[in-house]
């Protein structure tokens, strides 16, 4: 590679621990490895579309491992195939002109399954793309993990034992949400760390009667709390997922929220024990990653650089088999990676005796 080769880099989607360390080893990676100009394109696509750019050097990325947020910024709103600063207007052409204008070889894009649908689109229209998985959802198709997870993970494992020694203290049912939209990777995982009674996830419609007759067990066998990990997306039998608003301007309009209401009050009425709701939200998003996905996002930030300089585009990094490796975008595009209900985290928790919300 000569020394002209210039890449850019951008975060797009929600913010997630560890986008920094991704930006750090992109960055390290190409200037020290291939001499490369590596341009930050500021809030996702929205800087891609309005010219919002920036060269970043060496020293800009070092220090970032630790850090959470993103240095870039970003949006989950600009999607240039429906711009929302442009009254939905496609606004693709305009990015791949501006490409060839700035003589850009390639871009990173670093984000979940939103921007990697934007991304096997550009790729389509001939930009040199290579997606990098993120998303504390840990629902893209074609990697065993996404960075941020475990951070968000151990974030609400964190809260559930906090939950747990107020629980036992009070008698209570305690009901933590997730997030993890319609992927039930969070509160499952979560719900396994932290010894939960009850884990509830989109993947498996929940019986309220099966959820009363747990809890009334647990009160006529002297454990008199109950602790549930609920994930945003979980829904009752033949009911509908919560739904705290719509963001009309928004590629992915609805926002998840509240489900844990909704179970709290069709349990009371079948309880004696008090029931309690917490909603975790954006404090699984923010914060310092954990070290596993300080090392997953450099790994993931190398893989990336490497594919630049190898002209392998058209990809997005993944981990498989706990090995780097790449699946064409064509195939993650508009997919989401749901929890199989073999899952062996699944069979693990059945083993224990948690419940999932019906009778297994």
């Amino acid at each position: 590679m000569s020394d002209s080769l210039r890449v850019g880099v951008l975060t797009g989607g929600g913010d997630c621990p560890g986008l920094n360390a991704v930006i750090r080893a992109v960055t390290k990676s190409l200037i020290l490895r291939d001499g490369a100009e590596v341009i930050g394109f500021e809030d996702g696509f929205e800087g891609l579309i309005e010219h919002r750019a920036r060269t970043l050097s060496y020293r800009d990325v070092s220090g970032l491992l630790t850090v959470g947020g993103t240095i870039l910024g970003t949006s989950n709103k600009a999607n240039p195939f429906d711009y929302f600063g442009r009254d939905g207007a496609d606004v693709s052409d305009e990015i791949l002109d501006y490409v060839r204008e700035i003589k850009l070889d390639a871009l990173v894009a670093i984000g979940g399954d939103g921007t990697m649908s934007i991304c096997h689109g550009l790729q389509e229209k001939g930009l040199n793309v290579v997606g990098v998985p993120k998303t504390i959802d840990n629902d893209l198709v074609g990697t065993d993990r996404t960075f941020g997870f475990d951070t968000a993970v151990t974030i609400a494992t964190e809260a559930l034992d906090r939950l747990h020694s107020t629980a036992q203290s009070h008698h209570r049912v305690m009901i933590l949400e997730t997030m993890g939209r319609y992927a039930g990777w969070i509160a499952l995982y979560a719900g396994i760390a932290s010894g939960s009674d009850v884990v509830l996830i989109p993947e498996f419609e929940y019986d309220v009667d099966e959820i009363v007759r747990v809890c009334r067990k647990r009160e006529q066998g002297g454990q008199r709390f109950t602790i549930i990990a609920m994930a945003e997306g979980a829904k009752p039998i033949g009911g509908e997922m919560a739904v705290l608003k719509v963001v009309e301007d928004s590629p992915d309009p609805i926002r998840l929220g509240g489900a844990c209401h909704v179970l709290g009050r069709a349990l009371e009425h079948h309880l004696d024990s008090e029931i309690r709701t917490t909603i975790l939200g954006h404090v699984q998003r923010g914060g310092t990653p954990t070290p596993y996905d300080r090392i997953l996002s450099t790994a993931f930030g190398e893989a990336a650089a490497r594919c630049v300089a190898d002209q392998n585009y058209g990809v997005m990094v993944a981990l498989q088999n706990s090995q780097m490796a790449t699946i064409p975008l064509e195939e993650v595009a508009h997919k989401t990676r749901t929890v199989p209900k073999d899952h062996e985290m699944v069979r693990a928790a059945l083993s224990v005796g948690t419940s999932f919300g019906v009778p297994m």
